[in-house]
């Protein structure tokens, strides 16, 4: 009779923790936020198949279930589990494209203002990650999709030397539909005194109405970093030392050249502007 009672007991304790490990699971599906994120692509100038990595990469790098929209023109070829969102001319942008004819910057990717516009993503209006397609995905996102909430999020310039200035990087932006419906109205309302605002450039544009607003926050400068600036060795030693992947990196931006799929096999413009091989771009962009 003891050793039934105890038995019993152990089956019950059982019991008991095997409930609690299922509710716990239960508990965290319920709490947990879908992640968002949007691209867009246009023109040949990058494959389907980047948009494809991203996707994959997103994936990798969450512990989240993944919206995953693409606003295009040409959804051949996409992983048939993103969603794909027509990419059309928006009403404003034949006066914003005869405007960016005299800005300083000229083609910039003004387009990139059609992912804010309030509506496109449904009833989507939590955190949303816009990503460009010449970067690397190399650690998790959610931090990112929750960082300042019902903030514009970027990371700082770069340098003090791009042209026109700008308040953040446009690489990577965190936008919230529910909240920032001006940084597409402000284009449809006034294009040619926003082009004239931003001087052509999307990034400037974004990041100087988030700071008008009051709206802007900025990602610590160790989450996104430049392939350029922060991965490459400087000359000389980059003709010998590979590109080293910054500790905390979630994010390396490929701004100019090399792109992430040159840079992958090492890249050489001339004898003293080398990109060795690196094989932590590799284990990233699959």
């Amino acid at each position: 009779m003891l050793v039934l009672t105890r038995l019993s007991q152990v089956l019950i304790d059982r019991s008991i923790a095997a409930t609690n490990v299922i509710m716990g699971w239960f508990d965290q599906m319920i709490a947990r936020p879908n992640l968002n994120c949007i691209c867009i692509k246009w023109g040949t100038l990058y494959p389907t198949e980047h948009v494809n990595r991203l996707f994959r990469a997103v994936l990798r790098n969450t512990e989240r279930p993944v919206n995953f929209f693409c606003m295009t023109e040409d959804a051949v070829g996409l992983d048939p589990h993103i969603k794909v969102l027509p990419l059309v001319d928006q009403p404003f942008e034949p006066r914003m494209r005869a405007a960016q004819k005299t800005a300083t910057k000229k083609n910039g990717a003004l387009r990139k203002i059609a992912m804010f516009r309030p509506g496109l993503l449904g009833d989507i209006d939590g955190p949303v990650l816009a990503f460009d397609i010449d970067i690397l995905i190399t650690g998790n996102l959610d931090e990112m999709a929750d960082y300042a909430p019902c903030k514009v999020a970027m990371r700082g310039p770069f340098t003090n030397r791009s042209e026109p200035p700008t308040y953040g990087e446009g690489s990577v932006i965190k936008f919230e539909p529910k909240h920032h419906a001006f940084l597409y109205d402000e284009m449809a309302n006034d294009p040619e005194g926003s082009v004239k605002m931003c001087k052509g450039s999307e990034q400037t544009y974004t990041s100087t109405l988030a700071t008008q607003n009051e709206a802007i926050a900025l990602y610590p400068d160790a989450w996104i970093v430049s392939f350029k600036f922060h991965c490459r060795p400087k000359r000389p030693m980059n003709l010998f030392v590979p590109p080293k992947l910054p500790k905390d990196a979630r994010i390396v931006c490929f701004h100019g050249r090399p792109k992430v799929d040159e840079a992958l096999e090492g890249f050489k413009s001339n004898p003293v502007h080398l990109t060795r091989p690196a094989q932590w771009i590799s284990d990233n962009w699959r």
